[in-house]
């Protein structure tokens, strides 16, 4: 029974990743890094990602993605999508190449944990978005990593104790050749993102991390279509637009998109306490299954 569901699993995520793609291409109206954001996470955790791509990110008529998009909660969902990608990836590809060393769970979580930090800070965040940096990546570094530390943790706190405890039981699930390994790691990326979603509202909300965002004159509107829109031609960040009332009608209008930053002393506090709740998940799962090093 558990094979067919998985069967059914990658046949519906092989349909999901081929839409999310091809919408990427012909319909995507934002940065190459979100898509390729949301397209990973797609591939990682199937028709789940595609549900919630079509709904915060797919701009569903010409002229319509800002304001389709303008809800904290999906400005929230595209924010955590770079962090869940970038982490997801280096976490999988650690899992892929560390049962050649016959490691203790509690190494194997470890190396996991630096590997999605490293592919989550410094391809996913600083690299990739070294652009709103004035192309200075080290800079990039130092002004995503409090958000990537934290999301990290998050993510990490759910994807830890799924990946131990079903590895310790469901036989077969730590060895990347089988079918179970990759929807082990479906399940725990869907639970990572569960977990760090609340973290990622918190910061959008607080004007730590980017929204989502349409590109300069991607998102047109289409009169031919008998479809009109009043937003303006350039990209923004959803979490500093204010919805006002004008003479001409409901009109959306937005200030700088420059974000927030904590003062050092509440950075350092808040990052330590995600790291409790990360080291406070493993001993608790440690009850449920031996945890080694």
């Amino acid at each position: 029974m558990l094979d067919g569901a998985m069967i059914v699993w990658f046949a519906l995520t092989a349909g999901s990743v081929a839409f999310v793609v091809w919408d990427s291409i012909f319909n995507g109206v934002t940065s190459w890094v979100q898509r390729i954001a949301w397209i990973l996470v797609t591939i990682y955790a199937g028709p789940v990602g595609a549900f919630f791509y079509l709904l915060a990110c797919r701009r569903p008529l010409p002229g319509t993605h800002d304001a389709f998009t303008a809800a904290r909660w999906k400005q929230s969902l595209n924010s955590e999508m770079h962090c869940l990608a970038g982490d997801a990836t280096g976490i999988v590809m650690a899992a892929s190449i560390l049962p050649v060393f016959s490691l203790t769970n509690g190494w194997d979580a470890t190396i996991e944990y630096l590997a999605g930090f490293v592919s989550g800070l410094f391809i996913f965040q600083a690299l990739m978005m070294v652009g709103m940096y004035e192309g200075d990546y080290w800079k990039a570094v130092r002004k995503t990593f409090f958000a990537e530390t934290v999301s990290m943790n998050m993510v990490m706190t759910g994807m830890i104790a799924t990946m131990l405890i079903l590895g310790a039981h469901w036989a077969g699930s730590e060895e990347p050749q089988a079918l179970s390994f990759w929807f082990r790691m479906s399940i725990a990326t869907i639970v990572g993102g569960l977990v760090a979603y609340p973290i990622n509202h918190w910061m959008v909300a607080n004007r730590l991390k980017h929204g989502c965002m349409t590109l300069p004159d991607a998102d047109k509107p289409a009169p031919d279509l008998g479809h009109a829109t009043p937003e303006p031609s350039k990209m923004m960040d959803h979490a500093q637009m204010h919805h006002a009332a004008g003479s001409a009608g409901a009109m959306y209008q937005h200030h700088d998109h420059a974000m927030n930053e904590l003062p050092a002393g509440r950075a350092a506090v808040i990052i330590a306490a995600t790291f409790v709740v990360l080291l406070a998940a493993v001993w608790l799962t440690s009850f449920l299954i031996p945890v080694r090093f």
